[in-house]
Protein backbone atom coordinates (compact mmCIF):
# COMPACT_ATOMS: atom_id res chain seq x y z
CA UNK A 1 0.00 0.00 0.00
CA UNK A 2 1.22 3.36 -0.71
CA UNK A 3 0.34 6.10 1.69
CA UNK A 4 0.48 9.50 1.22
CA UNK A 5 1.32 12.43 3.28
CA UNK A 6 1.14 16.17 2.42
CA UNK A 7 3.57 19.05 4.00
CA UNK A 8 1.26 22.24 3.97
CA UNK A 9 2.93 25.61 3.24
CA UNK A 10 5.40 27.05 5.49
CA UNK A 11 5.64 23.80 7.78
CA UNK A 12 9.01 22.48 8.47
CA UNK A 13 9.04 19.01 9.10
CA UNK A 14 12.50 16.72 10.02
CA UNK A 15 10.67 13.44 10.45
CA UNK A 16 9.50 10.63 8.52
CA UNK A 17 5.79 11.32 7.76
CA UNK A 18 2.90 9.03 9.12
CA UNK A 19 0.23 8.08 7.26
CA UNK A 20 -2.30 10.30 6.89
CA UNK A 21 -3.90 9.08 3.33
CA UNK A 22 -4.65 6.01 1.27
CA UNK A 23 -3.91 7.14 -2.32
CA UNK A 24 -2.32 5.25 -5.16
CA UNK A 25 1.10 7.04 -6.61
CA UNK A 26 1.57 8.79 -9.68
CA UNK A 27 3.59 7.13 -12.52
CA UNK A 28 6.73 9.56 -10.87
CA UNK A 29 8.12 8.77 -9.07
CA UNK A 30 8.24 4.93 -8.88
CA UNK A 31 7.09 3.60 -5.77
CA UNK A 32 6.37 0.42 -4.17
CA UNK A 33 4.44 -1.18 -1.43
CA UNK A 34 5.56 -0.36 2.19
CA UNK A 35 6.67 3.13 1.13
CA UNK A 36 4.95 6.86 2.15
CA UNK A 37 4.40 9.85 0.01
CA UNK A 38 5.60 13.47 1.15
CA UNK A 39 4.56 16.00 -0.97
CA UNK A 40 5.06 19.83 -0.08
CA UNK A 41 1.86 21.99 -1.39
CA UNK A 42 1.48 25.97 -0.84
CA UNK A 43 -0.45 26.96 2.34
CA UNK A 44 -4.33 27.38 0.88
CA UNK A 45 -4.23 30.59 3.21
CA UNK A 46 -1.31 32.58 2.26
CA UNK A 47 -0.18 31.03 -0.93
CA UNK A 48 3.55 30.44 0.23
CA UNK A 49 5.97 27.41 -0.24
CA UNK A 50 8.41 26.88 3.13
CA UNK A 51 10.45 24.08 3.28
CA UNK A 52 10.12 20.54 4.90
CA UNK A 53 13.17 18.43 5.69
CA UNK A 54 12.29 14.92 5.43
CA UNK A 55 14.44 12.20 7.08
CA UNK A 56 14.51 8.68 8.31
CA UNK A 57 18.20 6.81 9.77
CA UNK A 58 18.34 6.09 6.36
CA UNK A 59 19.12 9.46 5.12
CA UNK A 60 16.88 12.74 4.53
CA UNK A 61 15.86 15.25 1.47
CA UNK A 62 14.65 18.67 1.38
CA UNK A 63 11.74 19.84 -0.44
CA UNK A 64 11.29 23.57 -1.07
CA UNK A 65 8.92 23.70 -4.08
CA UNK A 66 5.32 23.68 -4.73
CA UNK A 67 4.20 20.31 -5.08
CA UNK A 68 7.95 18.71 -4.63
CA UNK A 69 7.80 14.77 -3.26
CA UNK A 70 9.79 12.26 -2.19
CA UNK A 71 8.96 8.48 -1.15
CA UNK A 72 10.41 7.26 2.14
CA UNK A 73 10.06 3.35 3.36
CA UNK A 74 11.13 1.64 6.35
CA UNK A 75 14.34 0.37 4.73
CA UNK A 76 15.69 2.98 2.63
CA UNK A 77 16.26 7.24 2.49
CA UNK A 78 14.06 9.39 0.86
CA UNK A 79 14.09 9.22 -3.21
CA UNK A 80 15.75 12.16 -4.80
CA UNK A 81 12.62 15.05 -4.98
CA UNK A 82 10.37 14.39 -7.65
CA UNK A 83 7.44 17.55 -8.35
CA UNK A 84 4.20 16.37 -9.44
CA UNK A 85 1.98 17.72 -11.63
CA UNK A 86 -0.96 19.86 -9.93
CA UNK A 87 -3.12 17.23 -11.34
CA UNK A 88 -1.91 14.35 -9.32
CA UNK A 89 -1.29 16.65 -6.53
CA UNK A 90 -4.87 17.31 -6.62
CA UNK A 91 -5.85 13.48 -7.38
CA UNK A 92 -3.97 12.56 -4.20
CA UNK A 93 -4.55 15.38 -1.73
CA UNK A 94 -7.54 16.89 -2.79
CA UNK A 95 -9.96 15.74 -0.07
CA UNK A 96 -7.26 16.70 2.48
CA UNK A 97 -7.02 19.85 1.76
CA UNK A 98 -11.01 20.60 1.35
CA UNK A 99 -10.90 19.13 4.88
CA UNK A 100 -8.48 21.79 6.50
CA UNK A 101 -9.78 23.85 8.49
CA UNK A 102 -9.20 28.15 7.28
CA UNK A 103 -6.22 29.70 7.88
CA UNK A 104 -5.89 32.19 10.31
CA UNK A 105 -6.67 36.07 9.08
CA UNK A 106 -4.57 38.94 11.20
CA UNK A 107 -6.14 42.26 11.47
CA UNK A 108 -4.30 45.45 13.17
CA UNK A 109 -6.22 48.15 14.00
CA UNK A 110 -5.09 51.70 15.20
CA UNK A 111 -6.25 53.98 17.72
CA UNK A 112 -6.31 57.62 18.98
CA UNK A 113 -3.89 59.15 21.45
CA UNK A 114 -4.18 57.93 25.17
CA UNK A 115 -7.61 56.58 24.23
CA UNK A 116 -9.56 52.91 23.77
CA UNK A 117 -11.39 54.84 20.53
CA UNK A 118 -10.26 53.54 17.11
CA UNK A 119 -9.13 55.82 14.47
CA UNK A 120 -11.33 56.66 11.60
CA UNK A 121 -9.08 53.97 8.98
CA UNK A 122 -9.52 51.62 11.54
CA UNK A 123 -13.37 52.20 12.17
CA UNK A 124 -13.96 51.36 8.45
CA UNK A 125 -11.17 48.15 8.66
CA UNK A 126 -13.18 46.59 11.51
CA UNK A 127 -15.75 45.63 9.60
CA UNK A 128 -13.12 42.93 7.57
CA UNK A 129 -12.64 42.02 10.90
CA UNK A 130 -16.52 41.36 11.56
CA UNK A 131 -17.20 39.79 8.06
CA UNK A 132 -14.43 37.76 8.70
CA UNK A 133 -15.74 36.21 12.13
CA UNK A 134 -18.69 35.55 10.86
CA UNK A 135 -17.50 33.83 8.44
CA UNK A 136 -16.25 31.02 10.50
CA UNK A 137 -18.56 28.38 12.03
CA UNK A 138 -16.62 28.48 15.23
CA UNK A 139 -15.01 31.62 15.34
CA UNK A 140 -11.78 31.67 18.23
CA UNK A 141 -10.06 35.62 18.19
CA UNK A 142 -6.86 36.38 20.22
CA UNK A 143 -6.77 40.25 20.76
CA UNK A 144 -3.29 41.77 22.22
CA UNK A 145 -2.80 45.83 22.65
CA UNK A 146 -0.06 47.61 22.23
CA UNK A 147 0.66 51.15 22.98
CA UNK A 148 3.36 53.88 22.30
CA UNK A 149 5.92 55.19 24.89
CA UNK A 150 4.04 57.87 26.04
CA UNK A 151 3.34 57.09 29.77
CA UNK A 152 4.70 54.54 32.61
CA UNK A 153 5.07 51.01 31.80
CA UNK A 154 2.18 50.16 33.84
CA UNK A 155 -0.08 52.58 32.23
CA UNK A 156 0.68 51.45 29.18
CA UNK A 157 -0.24 48.22 29.88
CA UNK A 158 -3.93 48.65 31.13
CA UNK A 159 -4.24 51.31 28.69
CA UNK A 160 -3.29 47.84 25.97
CA UNK A 161 -5.82 45.67 27.92
CA UNK A 162 -8.37 48.20 27.68
CA UNK A 163 -7.81 48.89 24.27
CA UNK A 164 -7.87 44.75 23.91
CA UNK A 165 -11.17 44.68 25.61
CA UNK A 166 -13.00 47.50 23.73
CA UNK A 167 -12.62 45.25 20.65
CA UNK A 168 -13.63 42.44 22.30
CA UNK A 169 -16.58 44.49 23.19
CA UNK A 170 -17.16 45.05 19.96
CA UNK A 171 -17.47 41.76 18.65
CA UNK A 172 -19.55 40.95 21.64
CA UNK A 173 -21.77 43.39 20.51
CA UNK A 174 -21.96 42.10 17.53
CA UNK A 175 -22.75 38.50 18.15
CA UNK A 176 -19.77 36.72 19.53
CA UNK A 177 -19.68 34.87 22.36
CA UNK A 178 -17.75 36.27 24.88
CA UNK A 179 -15.87 33.30 25.45
CA UNK A 180 -14.71 33.17 21.78
CA UNK A 181 -12.30 36.50 22.39
CA UNK A 182 -8.97 36.26 24.20
CA UNK A 183 -7.98 39.64 25.29
CA UNK A 184 -4.01 40.54 26.40
CA UNK A 185 -1.83 43.13 26.31
CA UNK A 186 1.71 43.66 25.96
CA UNK A 187 1.48 47.24 26.62
CA UNK A 188 5.15 49.57 25.19
CA UNK A 189 6.73 46.02 25.03
CA UNK A 190 6.33 45.15 21.21
CA UNK A 191 6.64 48.38 19.82
CA UNK A 192 5.96 48.17 15.65
CA UNK A 193 8.24 51.08 15.35
CA UNK A 194 10.97 51.78 17.77
CA UNK A 195 11.21 54.66 19.45
CA UNK A 196 12.59 56.27 22.58
CA UNK A 197 10.72 56.63 25.89
CA UNK A 198 8.20 59.58 25.74
CA UNK A 199 7.81 59.07 21.91
CA UNK A 200 4.42 59.45 20.54
CA UNK A 201 4.07 57.27 17.87
CA UNK A 202 0.59 56.55 15.94
CA UNK A 203 1.53 53.10 14.76
CA UNK A 204 2.25 51.55 18.23
CA UNK A 205 -1.23 52.67 19.63
CA UNK A 206 -2.83 49.33 18.21
CA UNK A 207 -4.87 45.97 18.65
CA UNK A 208 -3.21 43.27 16.97
CA UNK A 209 -6.26 40.31 16.32
CA UNK A 210 -6.22 37.06 15.08
CA UNK A 211 -9.27 35.48 13.66
CA UNK A 212 -9.11 31.52 13.20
Amino acid sequence: MIRGCVVLGLAVLTASCASTKTARAPETPKARSGQDLVVLLRDPGTGAVGRATVSNPHGQVELNEARQSTLVGTDSGPSAPVVLSERDAERLFGEVLEALPPAPRHFTLYFKFESEDLTEESRKLLQDVLQEVMNRPVPDVVAIGHTDRIGSARNNAELGLRRASAVRAILVNAGLARSAVSVASHGEAELLVQTADGVSEPRNRRVEITVR
